[in-house]
């Protein structure tokens, strides 16, 4: 049976061979390419920014393409982003590394301030959007520009970040 090469597996080669050869201070940002976590991580965002225009569409009933790059919304893309790198580190360097611990640890801000100061910053923005509305139209802050209010997450939005990073990260790991 013919066995299929991806481009994780590629990836992974190539950078066992040249680690073996080549010192590591040596090696260019043409490395990171071929970084299982670091494309772990940046598949992870995509698949989120791609998934929150379908969500939209689906609890909305309405077509809004400019969620692919915008913040807010489900599932999050922070959460999936960090949670992808932080256990692809893992299964990669294993559990005990010190590239390991910072990972986590940076995870768990992220997804803090998502659910905390993010989520209460998003609503602050849509009381004072309601507040700027209100305005009679001679008042100088009435043509003012809306605040965005789609900044932060609720807990769902970050847990089904985090489970979308865990599975892409044990995905990209399979095909090692």
């Amino acid at each position: 049976m013919e066995e299929v090469m991806t481009l994780a597996d590629a990836a992974y080669h190539a950078n066992k061979v040249i680690t073996a050869v080549t010192p590591s201070s040596s090696r260019g940002p043409v490395m990171l390419l071929y970084s299982v976590p670091l494309l772990s991580a940046l598949l992870a965002f995509a698949i989120a920014q791609f998934l929150k225009v379908i969500t939209t569409w689906y609890k909305e009933k309405r077509w809004d393409p400019k969620k692919i790059v915008g913040s807010g919304g489900m599932p999050s893309s922070h959460s999936s982003t960090v949670v992808a790198l932080a256990v692809s580190i893992g299964l990669h360097e294993g559990i005990d590394s010190s590239s390991f611990a910072i990972a986590v640890v940076m995870a768990f801000i992220v997804m803090y301030d998502a659910t905390g100061v993010r989520l209460h910053a998003g609503r602050q923005a849509e009381v004072l959007n309601q507040i700027v509305c209100e305005f009679p139209p001679e008042h100088p802050l009435s043509t003012s520009i809306p605040l965005r209010d789609s900044l932060g997450h609720t807990p769902l939005q970050v847990v089904a970040g985090a489970m979308l990073g865990c599975i892409v990260a044990f995905l990209m790991k399979a095909t090692d």
